[in-house]
């Protein structure tokens, strides 16, 4: 009795159920990605703050979470962007503000003091301050970003930049002070120069804005050497706020403007290209700017509004293209 040998191009039983199972899993992993990205739209694109809270910074990391502190009383508050919902993470304290907020993917919150000066850490894991740093001859904390081994911070009554270590659980180390110098120009006693941070595309230097002078500047972290940013398509960017680069393009928060200016930039951050703005009539004085997928999150900070402890407060998400 002769014998048929098995055709080594025919797929077995085995392989053809696992295969039919891992196609299924493949499908079903699919579809529920595109459930989530069909259900993205459906997220709140605005929702409230508590009374009196006076938003300024805002910080998202992978999502769906943004973190919000408060210029009335330092408090930090997260709030879940599926729904819109917030809860306060951090107290505040009298004489307590919070600017400029940076969220780091070990979980660390680098928040920016304003006008009391301070610097602080805030392990969102496990909601307790973990750092704080005072610089001597600080005026006025504004803006943070994160880049290299460092949180980056301006001051926008002075011409320096303050930068403290990240990681090692925040907790603490050396605080160190940059002057600026080059191009850059300090303005009059009172008025908000340094104000919003970034990084530039070629990851060598940093991008700041003057907001009294309405001009970006690159600017050297090892020497704070500022080169003027030349602008194109636009004669400035006064009232320049927060800043937010994805790849090549900046996005300048322009506060009492109710703008938010669109720039193409070049490798090395020499040029910036007006391409579009974007407005929207829930825009009341944003002032900075995160974002999550295909959106820009955006708190009002209303400074025309007389603040009070029952002003109303919001922050509002719009297309990011």
């Amino acid at each position: 009795m002769s014998l048929t040998p098995p055709n080594p191009f025919r797929p077995s039983r085995r392989s053809l159920l696992g295969g039919a199972a891992a196609v299924a899993l493949a499908l079903g992993t699919a579809t529920a990605a595109t459930a989530t990205e069909r259900a993205r739209p459906t997220w709140p694109t605005e929702f409230p703050l508590p009374n009196g809270f006076r938003p300024e910074g805002i910080a998202i990391g992978s999502g769906p979470y943004a973190y919000m502190g408060s210029l009335a009383d330092g408090s930090i508050r997260r709030a879940d962007l599926r729904t819109g919902e917030s809860r306060t993470v951090l107290a505040g304290v009298t004489g307590g503000i919070a600017n400029g907020l940076k969220l780091d993917r070990d979980g660390l919150l680098y928040i920016s003091g304003g006008r009391n000066g301070s610097i602080r850490v805030l392990d969102t894991r496990t909601d307790q301050l973990t750092a704080t740093y005072q610089p001597t001859t600080t005026g006025f904390v504004n803006d943070v970003i994160l880049y290299g081994g460092r949180a980056w911070f301006t001051d926008s009554y002075g011409p320096v930049l303050y930068t403290v270590p990240r990681g090692d659980g925040g907790r603490g180390g050396d605080l160190r002070e940059v002057p600026l110098g080059g191009d850059w120009e300090q303005g009059p006693t009172g008025a908000v120069s340094a104000n919003g941070i970034e990084t530039t595309p070629d990851g060598r230097a940093l991008i700041v804005v003057n907001s009294a002078a309405g001009t970006l500047f690159r600017v050297d972290p090892k020497t704070g050497h500022a080169t003027l940013i030349t602008l194109r398509g636009a004669d400035s960017v006064v009232n320049g706020d927060g800043l937010l680069r994805v790849g090549r393009t900046l996005y300048v928060v322009q506060n009492r403007l109710n703008v938010v200016t669109v720039f193409d930039l070049d490798s090395r951050a020499t040029t910036a290209t007006l391409r579009r703005s974007i407005t929207d009539p829930r825009f009341d004085v944003p002032t900075t700017a995160a974002r999550l997928g295909d959106r820009l999150y955006l708190v009002n900070a209303r400074f025309t509004t007389p603040p009070t402890p029952e002003t109303t407060y919001n922050a509002v998400a719009v297309p990011l293209r």
